[in-house]
């Protein structure tokens, strides 16, 4: 969800009011399940969630680099049929010299009872369910489209009471690598190693995985971390606001959207809006994620991502009046994905295939910012306006608390 730590606290409000989201996409590949699998997930951040304030232990194990620049993510998740051949799992991905993480970074395995999800443990001890609306937008222009804004009451989610299209155009389920999936898995990265990922790592080169509880893997990458995705976010007449970007080299697809609040006389947040740039009611889910190529492909004939040709979009004149000055965005570049396997898929589509192990990497670039604060450029350039401290705001928990808490406001 979100730049890790905004993905973390979207997927924790979603989990205390909204319910669940749409989930990911996934290939209908018609073979034997292999022993093994391996998803590494490669990103480019930049914007708030690249400056490391307020942002966690969690956060500081994935991302490297510093100041106001780009920073790198990197998710490793191993899962695999067998049970350890001796004694506790242990496995460990071996790294090219130029990932400068040494040797390899340790792929542990989470503890019975433990979670490995991504719903942040941290919140704030006063935090409280948020109170008030939830007011969805969606596509890009001046103005909002017929039919908007589709209005949620907390208090009525808060009871149980979930619309049944809340979220419109469910999406094909990912089945990423996961404990639940899983006789043993291995995950990076974990509670046991502060290696940094620097944001002059690389990842072109030789990888290899090997433990003892899955076949060794080895694949060689060509592709690197995408190039970061930068711009600007500025007002234009009858209110709306514009978000304009650099095209991303090796982009798929692009998608943005705003979260927004307005708070009362008490310093209470009440009002929730909510805005994304698909031209129909899309939220969340796979869109918060990595997605595959042929997907993207897809949900751009639909209009729901837009293409890597488009550089812009208009942020409707209804959203931020509604918002107020509380506004987060979020900007994603879907990028490439390569898969690998052995023994490699036969050519001959009878002929059976059983692979001992498969192995996919997907690439993402994406940035979060203030829609009424410093751009994006500014905050890669880190120069003064991106430096100068904002004043804090008075928050009473409920979304103020929690987005306060992730942003480092100190609400």
């Amino acid at each position: 969800m979100p730049s890790f730590t905004f993905r973390k606290a979207a997927l924790c409000l979603s989990a205390a009011t909204i319910a669940a989201l749409v989930a990911s996409p996934v290939s209908s590949q018609q073979a034997a399940s292999p022993i093994a699998r391996y998803d590494m997930d490669v990103g480019t951040v930049t914007g708030l969630a690249a400056m490391g304030s307020g942002m966690g232990a969690g956060l500081s194990m994935m991302f490297g680099g510093g100041g106001n620049k780009q920073m790198h993510e990197l998710i490793l998740r191993l899962g695999s049929s067998r049970a350890p051949a001796a004694g506790a799992p242990k496995a460990d991905h071996f790294m090219p010299p130029v990932a400068r993480l040494g040797a390899s970074v340790p792929l542990l395995s989470p503890k019975p009872g433990t979670r490995t999800d991504d719903v942040p443990q941290d919140l704030p001890k006063d935090f409280q369910r948020p109170k008030g609306r939830l007011l969805i937008y969606w596509g890009c222009g001046a103005k909002a489209g017929p039919g908007q804004p589709v209005v949620i009451d907390f208090a009525r989610l808060s009871a149980g009471q979930v619309p049944p299209d809340l979220f419109a155009g469910a999406m094909p389920i990912d089945r990423s690598v996961s404990p639940g999936n899983s006789k043993t898995f291995g995950e990076w990265p974990n509670a046991d190693t502060r290696k940094l990922v620097s944001a002059d790592s690389s990842l072109l080169g030789e990888h290899r995985i090997a433990g003892n509880y899955a076949p060794e893997i080895k694949f060689a990458l060509a592709q690197d971390f995408m190039p970061a995705i930068t711009g600007k976010a500025s007002p234009i007449a009858g209110g709306a606001t514009q978000i304009s970007w650099n095209p991303v080299t090796s982009a798929t697809g692009y998608y943005a959207w705003v979260m927004s609040a307005k708070a009362n006389n008490k310093g209470e947040f009440q009002d929730m809006v909510w805005w994304s740039s698909s031209a129909s009611r899309q939220f969340g889910g796979a869109l918060w994620d990595w997605i595959a190529p042929a997907q993207v492909a897809k949900l751009i004939q639909q209009q729901v991502v837009m293409p890597p040709s488009q550089t812009n979009c208009t942020v409707p004149a209804e959203v931020t009046a509604a918002g107020g000055d509380f506004s987060l965005g979020n900007l994603y570049a879907y990028g490439p994905e390569a898969n690998f396997a052995y023994p490699p898929r036969p050519a001959n589509a009878k002929t059976p295939w059983k692979p001992e192990w498969t192995a996919r990497v997907r690439y993402r670039s994406n940035s979060t910012w203030l829609l009424n604060g410093p751009d994006m450029d500014a905050m890669m350039r880190g120069g003064e306006e991106a430096e100068q401290p904002r004043k804090k705001k008075k928050c009473k928990g409920g979304l103020g608390g929690l987005l306060g808490a992730v942003t480092g406001d100190g609400c």
